[in-house]
């Protein structure tokens, strides 16, 4: 992908753009629980929990994990299931409990396709109802967690398929379909954000001359 054009953003330009974000997702959804989409979404969620600590309290939100490879190479993985099939490398199990009663923000740094929130949110919820089951049939109403969405970055394309309807989605930003850089990928980060930042001026002076 040396040779394809390609987006960026500095670890401070991204830091921000999650900060405005949370004032908006504080406002519309005012989540207790995040769950992070591994490996992208862990940082994000992070960040994100920073600016959602409540003021008063001071108590951070509890942020759990799963994992979920659709690009990447993995060992349990195949090159025939490379950006094909959304694969589990980590579940929430027996922790599916800790999210009965809670509003959800299910956070990851991009929906390129989609296939990834989709499986993610279909799948939760399908455990969800199963942990729901458990419970008295009068307590359950109550119990059952409200979802949302958090990315740092929306491709604008075509989805693979539609969320539903009853799940908020929240994107700092809304790029182009062209790869990106994020700043936690860089093994130097700072000649990331000297790549970064020279390809941002060489398109604004293309764009004056």
């Amino acid at each position: 992908m040396a040779d394809e054009p390609h987006l960026g953003a500095t670890y401070n330009e991204i830091h921000t753009l999650i900060g405005k974000a949370a004032d908006k997702i504080r406002e519309q959804f005012a989540p207790d629980m995040m769950v992070a989409i591994g490996g992208g979404g862990f940082f994000p969620a992070r960040v994100m929990r920073t600016f959602l600590k409540d003021p008063k309290s001071m108590r951070n939100i509890p942020i759990q994990a799963i994992g979920l490879s659709l690009y990447e190479s993995l060992p349990t993985t195949t090159a025939e299931q490379q950006g094909v099939e959304v694969v589990k490398t980590q579940w929430l199990g027996a922790d599916m409990q800790a999210l009965l009663g809670h509003k959800v923000l299910i956070v990851d740094e991009v929906d390129d396709s989609g296939r990834t929130l989709y499986y993610a949110i279909s799948e939760l919820k399908k455990d969800v109802e199963k942990a729901l089951a458990k419970l008295p049939e009068e307590e359950r109403e109550a119990k059952r967690p409200k979802f949302a969405v958090f990315v740092v970055h929306n491709k604008l394309k075509p989805k693979w398929e539609k969320l539903p309807d009853d799940i908020l989605y929240f994107a700092g930003a809304e790029i182009p379909d062209i790869w990106f850089d994020y700043p936690w990928e860089m093994k130097d980060i700072y000649a990331h954000d000297a790549t970064v930042l020279s390809s941002r001026e060489a398109a604004e002076a293309t764009k004056k001359s």
